[in-house]
């Protein structure tokens, strides 16, 4: 019986010592490197897979007892032992290959997380969506070399077919057709080459859109474009000033002079010759002058200004300023142009109908004019009252204002044409006189009380928003703001004594009576917040700058006062000098008038 369980038992063996071998391998894979709480990402972990095993790997051969080796190699040991040994190694096998699933599904699952944030990773730093987008810019333009190639090819196409014809015939023809043939061929030819270039010129393309570059803003290439655009319109300034010199008869001689031809011409029906003989004059100086002669003829003698040379290196303040002065210059240009195009727009518009009838009325006088009169009568009359208009009657009227101001009629149509701005000022101030007159004639029904003083009725005007001013401020009744600050000045008070961002500088207005300078916070609240500094407490006030980077002499005025060791600055005052002269003057008229007291 023994013996019968010994290949068996043999087998068993075996069995399980190969089962722990490979779970010893399993768990060397499963767990090499860092531990799981310190699991690398997938890009920094091992590329070999969890189920690998190669045959580099070193196996360790299970130690066993001298009396397990002996029972082994014994093959008539006890059986019942090795049968029990059997049963627990299969129990076991089947547990660990649980726990072996396990952990393959743990890994799976790691690998999977690991991969969708790659992917997400990788998603956010390459943006898909330009991309497409880009190819399909690029696919467009395919398509659309791909049609132009077309195309010429087919023009090619087109051109050899025509050819080939003629030299297909050619051999079929008798010997009497060949020259003709190849006559024509060649005047075929002949105008493809001398025409065909043009031919293709008056091909139709599809337009293509450019879109032009902005500069960013620049304070030096706002400054050089303003002085192209002075340089540009030199010419066309030095000619008006010329033509004014003309009428002004800046220059006796030559006034009588151009006055006598101009006529002459104009009598003669040369007008048009000597226009055009002039411009003819005017390029052949241009061409002397740019040759390198020096000629100059101006009626008014040119004075040259004198050119700065730019700068490299501006400090801020510089860089503000002649970005302030550019802008003015460039606002006034600006101005000009747009009232120009306003009031003719506004003549044409009938904004002013009493203007534009005479402006109808004259246009249908020269189309009469010019459908029952000869051409050359009319020409005579208009060139005639031309010269007269600009050589005599804008002299005499230039010297006598105010017989322009009544009889020179293109004039006062001009002058009386309104802009924009002007025509948004009457409508303005159309409403707000209906508005006083509705007011009026309210207040009208009900009548004032009697007994009012005039200093009461006057009190009474000056208050605030919050209230009488005296009220506020803790003053007496008698204590009103001066007429030049009625309204105040809108400021904010900068107190450097104290140390809070909500106590260093407060948005308010300020008033001046007669006695006291008096500052009104303008937020709500206690009159804690309200400065009232006596003008006889005051020992210095002078105009101050806030920034210094800022150019200018700033907008703010500084008093210093006894309670105070450092001066309060009022800043961000618009009407600066306006509120100094004020202040200062009562400040002055005060310390007189208390001087003169005590003495």
């Amino acid at each position: 019986m023994q013996f019968s369980w010994g290949p068996a038992r043999h087998a068993k063996v075996k069995q399980s010592s190969s089962v722990l071998n490979m779970l010893r391998r399993l768990d060397r894979i499963r767990f090499r490197g860092h531990k799981r709480d310190d699991f690398l990402d997938l890009a920094e972990s091992p590329n070999a897979s969890d189920t690998e095993c190669g045959d580099e790997v070193p196996l360790k051969i299970p130690r066993t007892s001298p009396r397990d080796s002996e029972e082994l190699r014994d093959p008539a040991g006890p059986g019942t032992l090795i049968m029990a040994a059997g049963v627990q190694d299969f129990n076991r096998t089947e547990f660990d290959r649980l726990n072996e699933i396990k952990g393959h599904l743990e890994i799976a699952l790691l690998e999977k997380h690991f991969l969708q944030e790659e992917l997400r990773k990788l998603r956010e730093e390459t943006n898909s969506e330009m991309l497409r987008q880009e190819l399909d810019r690029e696919r467009q333009r395919r398509l659309e070399l791909e049609q132009k190639v077309q195309e010429v090819l087919k023009a090619r196409t087109e051109e050899q077919t025509a050819q080939q014809p003629l030299k297909g015939q050619a051999p079929a023809s008798n010997g009497a057709d060949r020259p003709s043939q190849g006559l024509s061929s060649r005047v075929q030819k002949w105008f493809y080459e001398r025409f065909g270039e043009y031919v293709e010129d008056f091909r139709f393309q599809p337009e293509e859109s450019t879109v032009e570059t902005e500069e960013p803003l620049s304070a030096r290439r706002l400054t050089e474009n303003m002085r192209r655009l002075k340089r540009g319109a030199k010419p066309v300034t030095s000619f008006v000033k010329n033509l004014s010199a003309l009428s002004d008869w800046h220059s006796v001689y030559t006034s009588a002079i151009a006055f006598t031809v101009y006529m002459n011409a104009v009598w003669h029906g040369w007008a048009i010759p000597m226009f055009l003989f002039l411009a003819i004059l005017r390029l052949s100086l241009n061409y002397l002058i740019a040759r390198g002669w020096r000629i100059q003829w101006s009626i008014v003698p040119e004075v040259s200004e004198a050119v700065e040379p730019p700068k490299e290196d501006l400090t801020v303040s510089e860089k503000f300023q002649l970005v302030l002065d550019v802008a003015q210059k460039a606002q006034n240009l600006f101005g000009k142009m747009a009232d120009i195009l306003e009031k003719i727009r506004n003549l044409f518009t009938w904004v002013q109908p009493e203007i534009t009838q005479k402006l109808y009325v004259a246009l249908w006088a020269a189309f009469l004019a010019s459908c029952f009169f000869p051409y050359r009568l009319v020409g005579l009359a208009l060139g005639l009252y031309a010269g007269i208009k600009f050589f005599l009657i804008d002299f005499v009227f230039k010297r006598c204002p105010r017989l322009r101001s009544k009889y020179d009629t293109p004039y006062i149509i001009w002058k009386s044409l309104p802009t924009d701005p002007q025509l948004k000022e009457r409508s303005s101030a159309a409403t707000v006189s209906r508005r006083l007159q509705t007011a009026s004639s309210r207040s009208c029904v009900s009548s004032a009380p009697a007994g009012l003083s005039r200093d009461e009725d006057a009190g009474r005007l000056h208050s605030t928003k919050r209230g009488n001013f005296h009220e506020i401020f803790n003053l007496t009744e008698n204590e009103r703001p001066l007429a030049a600050c009625e309204n105040g000045w809108r400021c904010c008070l900068i107190n450097r004594d104290r140390k809070m961002p909500t106590d260093y500088i407060r948005n308010g207005v300020l008033y001046v009576t007669e006695n006291y300078l008096c500052f009104e916070s303008s937020k709500s609240g206690s009159s804690k917040r309200n400065k009232v500094i006596k003008l006889l407490d005051i020992t210095d006030i002078q105009k101050y700058k806030v920034l210094s980077v800022l150019p200018g002499s700033g907008m703010g005025i500084a008093v210093s006062t006894p309670s105070t060791q450092k001066p309060l600055v009022f800043g961000a005052m618009v009407h600066r000098d306006e509120a100094f002269e004020t202040i200062f003057g009562q400040y002055m008229k005060v310390t007189s008038a208390a001087a003169s007291g005590d003495s």
